[in-house]
């Protein structure tokens, strides 16, 4: 029987440098605190981390036997919105709390039908691509908004 490989260790894009196994997964996928995952070459391992934790592109986590994996964006269907209003559309986008990246002259969502015919209910253009999700990060810092803490500067409630 072989020893289940555990990661509980994450290391933060920029912060860590050498070889690494890869692990592909899209933005909903890299959202997790335990799952079973397995590295582009089959290893197979179990991450375990203390908290729920937002994995971006080019993190990594380390393994019980002291490989780490480079965590990589997934290609996935997404949402390319343009238009002539774009301060217009991104606040409908915004207003829907709808994770988003930012481009010069774009904004790109999760493939959603009720989201895409609203925007073009309000002028957008909606166009279907693939590529990997890499929205921007909360207002109080980096990560997902999944929740309303503001850490050190909160406000009162």
């Amino acid at each position: 029987m072989t020893e289940t490989l555990i990661a509980q260790t994450l290391l933060k894009s920029g912060e860590w440098s050498g070889d690494a196994l890869t692990c592909a997964l899209d933005y909903g996928g890299r959202f997790l605190r335990r799952k079973r995952l397995e590295a582009s070459d089959g290893t197979a391992f179990v991450v375990d981390l203390a908290h729920t934790t937002s994995l971006e592109h080019g993190d990594a986590l380390e393994l019980s036997d002291g490989r780490r994996v480079k965590i990589v964006a997934a290609d996935e269907t997404l949402l390319r919105v343009t238009g002539a209003d774009m301060v217009r559309i991104a606040w409908h986008i915004g207003n829907r709390h709808t994770p988003c990246q930012i481009g010069k002259d774009h904004v790109v969502i999760q493939d959603d039908p009720v989201i895409a015919h609203m925007l073009s209910h309000v002028g957008a253009e909606v166009e279907k691509i693939t590529a990997p999700f890499t929205p921007e990060g909360g207002a109080y810092g980096i990560g997902r908004t999944h929740s309303h803490e503001h850490g050190h500067s909160a406000h009162a409630h």
